[in-house]
């Protein structure tokens, strides 16, 4: 179970979180600025301007050109919003923006009543001029006042209020307040767009990562041409996976043939182990007769040729038998253990069959068996025709040999059910006689196995035919079985047709 992610530690919170802050702090930092810079920069904008008001007026003196200085004045004045005052050397006005500044500054010695020199403030002061910050008593109004002596001897005194800053600050800081309102907002939308943005490549890569580490290298990331960090991280963990997926797959398929050896060893280890256990179970009583039958003919038991020869007779036939039964176990081990390759090929079922009820020609005649074989003349299946001939002779051998008369008389039938739909043809052998206990159908595929004595009829054979049937069949994956009939016992299995 994965673990859940806090949100408020993801990239994409944090990317928003800081950008935000930064834009926040920009803000913050502009209004504490405007606060307490805006002021003093004002002032010391308009002292310079004061300033360079007095220097304008005292070159044109200076210089004689009075012809437009008047207009001059006015332009500065209104530009500037300075009340200007010119007086001469009489204290007679020569030039005034603001006849209330002319009354205020009417004599000379009335400044220091209309003023409150004494609570003013030197901003800035030489031989030639001086500016104070003063309060006009009268209007409550605060100024900086520039009072100087021209090189001619006149007086000149120029003053700006200052109440107009701190108008024109507050006015600022609402702008800005209201500015920074729409600033969050918009920058909000923009550093969402701009984390997802960037956070999006690096979510899609732990995506990417996570899979990885679950072994499934199915997903890459989609590079573009760009030549940036996360772009070439992308190519490098698609290279990474590749290689992983690689080194995985090569793992894996040396892991399977390690399999397979370790299961073939296996096999060949059990293969080797049973065939020894049923070769020593089998061929204990042979080689019995076998020992029992040369000793007597070593301590010549019988003198007589006709007995002798009957004692070799029995050991060569016992001996027969025994390399039989090799053989046969051997090709059943092959069978069993997938170690048999199969030459399949098409061929006519039906034939089979006509050569193997010819072959037995001899058991059905001692038997006194009535064949019933009723059956198209060709049906081609695909399979090795070698084995299922086997399968075969196996069934109808079988039948003969427990095939018992019931109504007056021994049936054996051999019958071909084709199925279309499942493209499959089912050959069925049935012989009359006693039906197989229930507990005995399926044990009589194993190897050897032999029913209980009411049920053990004389076979004479090796008792490994049905388990060659069960081993052929398992290696085709096709169906095969036993039924008990109400008058016998029919045995089938399946082949696949040839379209």
């Amino acid at each position: 179970m994965s673990k859940k992610v806090n949100p408020f530690k993801s990239v994409r919170v944090k990317l928003f979180l800081t950008l935000s802050l930064i834009i926040i702090g920009i803000i913050i930092f502009l209004i504490l600025v405007n606060n307490f810079v805006f002021g003093q920069f004002y002032l010391y904008s308009k002292r310079t301007a004061l300033k360079s008001v007095y220097f304008t007026v005292n070159d044109y003196y200076n210089i004689g050109e009075q012809g437009d200085l008047t207009s001059e004045l006015e332009q500065m004045a209104i530009r500037n919003n300075f009340d200007i005052l010119i007086r001469n050397d009489q204290n007679v006005n020569v030039y005034t923006s603001n006849k209330n500044f002319f009354s205020t500054y009417g004599q000379m010695n009335e400044m220091t009543s209309r003023f409150d020199t004494g609570a003013g403030e030197t901003i800035e002061e030489n031989d030639n001029y001086v500016i104070t910050r003063i309060k006009d008593t009268k209007n409550g109004l605060t100024y900086v006042l520039l009072a100087a002596t021209l090189d001619n001897g006149y007086l000149l005194y120029i003053r700006i209020p200052i109440n107009s800053i701190q108008e024109s600050v507050k006015i600022s800081n609402n702008f800005l307040y209201l500015m920074a309102g729409f600033a969050i907002l918009i920058s909000a939308v923009i550093v969402s767009y701009v984390s997802r943005k960037f956070t999006e490549p690096i979510l899609e890569l732990n995506s990417i990562a996570k899979k990885m580490s679950n072994l499934d290298f199915s997903h890459k990331y989609r590079t573009t041409d760009a030549d940036d960090e996360i772009n070439n991280l992308g190519k490098s963990i698609n290279l990474m996976s590749d290689k992983l997926e690689r080194t995985i797959k090569q793992l894996r398929d040396t892991n399977i043939e390690l399999e397979k050896d370790i299961e073939e060893k296996s096999k060949l280890d059990e293969m080797r182990k049973s065939f020894i256990s049923d070769v020593s179970h089998e061929l204990k009583t042979p080689i019995a007769l076998i020992q029992g039958y040369s000793e007597g003919l070593l301590e010549n038991v019988n003198s007589d040729e006709e007995s002798r020869k009957f004692y070799a007779e029995v050991i060569l036939d016992e001996t027969n038998k025994m390399d039989k039964l090799v053989k046969q176990l051997l090709e059943l081990m092959k069978l069993e253990y997938g170690k048999r390759e199969f030459n399949d090929t098409t061929f006519n079922i039906v034939e089979v069959e006509k050569e193997v009820i010819r072959k037995s020609q001899v058991m059905i005649e001692e038997a006194q068996v009535e064949i019933e074989f009723n059956t198209p003349e060709e049906i081609n299946v695909i399979a090795d025709d070698f084995y299922i001939e086997q399968v075969v002779s196996n069934y109808m051998t079988n039948a003969i040999k427990h095939v018992e008369e019931v109504n007056g008389k021994k049936l054996i039938k051999i019958e071909n059910v084709v199925d279309v739909e499942k493209n499959k043809v089912r050959i069925k052998v049935f012989n009359t006689g006693q039906q197989i206990a229930e507990e005995h159908l399926n044990r009589i595929w194993n190897r050897f196995y032999k029913v209980d004595a009411s049920r053990n009829r004389k076979d004479g054979g090796t008792g490994i035919g049905l388990a060659f049937v069960k081993a052929i069949m398992s290696n085709y994956g096709n169906s095969y079985g036993v039924v008990n009939k109400e008058d016998g016992v029919e045995f089938y299995f399946e082949l696949e047709l040839k379209i």
